[in-house]
């Protein structure tokens, strides 16, 4: 019988997961598509590889495992699996065709809607991934400062002017790995020394979990206009989520050019670049930003129906209800349990992370431990709290419940120092994600 979502006596069987792992090791390299969903994620062995549907706050593993899910598809579902009102205006759409010869009104009418909810939105452009439009945003700022140099803050995709600053930079030539440059986030030091006239563009995500110091968003804003240089906010994770405006809207502070995607259609690809409309007009001849999908109708319909949603529910304001709860008892079963040392629940409430502190000494070995745990009491758990709409109140109980129950285990493990005779699975992989302290930009190289 498959495990579900309940205090299981057993593993969940994941017996068809490893023989489809171990068919597409064959073929494809690497097997996932998005890197936080691969097994390097997950404890290979102890978690599922694989999953067949959704619905709800739940998903079902190909093996028939059910789950309670917190990562909400790495951040696209912000109302959650199967929401009808989305999913009956895909179906709709699809009856009257998917991709068109000509335009389609839905591309003018969700540009409206954006125009309506995103404060820098005096120009909008569409396309479909996070990457797209991040890459867009930063060819249409150099275009329009005549600069080439960028600097960067946080995760902005896999295309070359930003990967050049990571290190897996291979196969991108050195002459664009020297525009791209780093700077730590709520170190306005770091920028201010980095900034220079040759210095197009500065991107960064408004904050990913740590909470941006008293006035350093404003004073990267202040650098960047005092410099010249183009301010873009990368609301991949902030947008729709802690505000229907995002981080803009929430820190009102409008920067010259956004970007977003994730949350903006429950589940469908779609993507956004908003700002300036004397900078976005640079598009019309200057600059080439064009792909056949753009205009893709299904995703077009998905946006209109999810914003309508996120609007009349208040969805960043349930999200930050139930986020808060989440955080307060987590941080109280660890405080309790005397893990502060270890551990703590930190980010903003519609986003929160279960951070492992440096004093634990195998913090793979033990994310692997508690996923693992999390796992047989029916909770897909990578460390992150991704909420949505239909997370339920009796959903963030059992959460709670679930990491009351947990916890001591983990306690007692890391006092003994044997956590990886308790593993089932493969300790977990380290994340490719920074957000501070690679690439460096150079200070002898920052005013060259």
């Amino acid at each position: 019988m498959a495990n579900t979502v309940r205090f299981n006596q057993q593993y969940p069987d994941l017996s068809r997961s490893k023989e489809l792992l171990e068919k597409a090791r064959k073929i494809m390299t690497p097997v996932s598509q998005t890197m936080a969903k691969g097994p390097g994620q997950y404890s290979i062995g102890a978690c599922p590889v694989y999953l067949s549907h959704g619905k709800g706050s739940r998903v079902w593993d190909v093996d028939g495992n059910e789950y309670l899910d917190l990562n909400a598809a790495i951040g696209p579902l912000s109302l959650g699996y199967g929401y009808p009102d989305v999913d009956n205006a895909i179906r709709e759409q699809l009856d009257k065709g998917i991709t068109f010869s000509l335009m389609h009104e839905l591309e003018y009418q969700v540009a409206e809607l954006i125009h309506q909810t995103i404060p820098n939105a005096e120009s909008i452009r569409i396309s479909k991934s996070g990457a797209d439009v991040a890459s867009a945003a930063i060819r249409v700022a150099r275009a329009f400062t005549g600069r080439d140099k960028v600097l960067c803050c946080g995760y902005h995709g896999w295309h070359d002017w930003y990967i050049s600053a990571t290190d897996r930079a291979k196969g991108i030539p050195q002459a664009v790995r020297d525009l791209t440059y780093t700077f730590n986030y709520n170190d306005i030091d770091s920028l201010r020394e980095s900034l220079d006239k040759d210095v197009a563009a500065v991107i960064l995500e408004p904050f990913v979990f740590d909470e941006p110091k008293p006035n350093y968003l404003q004073q990267v804003y202040e650098l960047c206009k005092a410099n010249g240089t183009l301010l873009i906010f990368d609301e991949m994770w902030t947008g729709f989520r802690i505000a229907i405006g995002g981080a803009q809207e929430y820190f009102g502070i409008k920067p010259d050019l956004a970007v977003y995607s994730k949350a903006v259609a429950n589940g469908m690809p779609i993507a956004f670049l908003t700002g300036r409309k004397d900078v976005l007009a640079l598009f019309e001849k200057d600059v080439f930003f064009y792909t056949t999908f753009g205009g893709e109708a299904l995703s077009l319909a998905a946006t209109k129906a999810t914003l309508k949603v996120l609007k009349e529910k208040n969805v960043p304001a349930v999200l930050n209800e139930k986020g808060t709860r989440l955080k307060t008892e987590l941080n109280k079963l660890i405080e309790n349990l005397e893990l502060k040392p270890y551990m703590q629940c930190k980010g903003y409430p519609c986003r929160t992370t279960f951070a492992l502190e440096a004093a634990t000494s195998k913090p793979l070995s033990v994310k692997a431990y508690i996923q693992q745990e999390m796992i047989r009491r029916g909770i897909l758990w990578q460390g992150n709290h991704n909420l949505s709409y239909m997370h339920s109140d009796e959903d963030i109980d059992y959460i709670i419940k679930a990491y009351a129950d947990v916890l001591p285990l983990v306690k007692d493990t890391i006092e003994k120092g044997d956590v990886d005779t308790r593993l089932i699975g493969t300790p977990i992989e380290a994340a490719f994600r920074r957000v501070d302290n690679f690439n460096m930009k150079p200070k002898t190289a920052a005013h060259s």
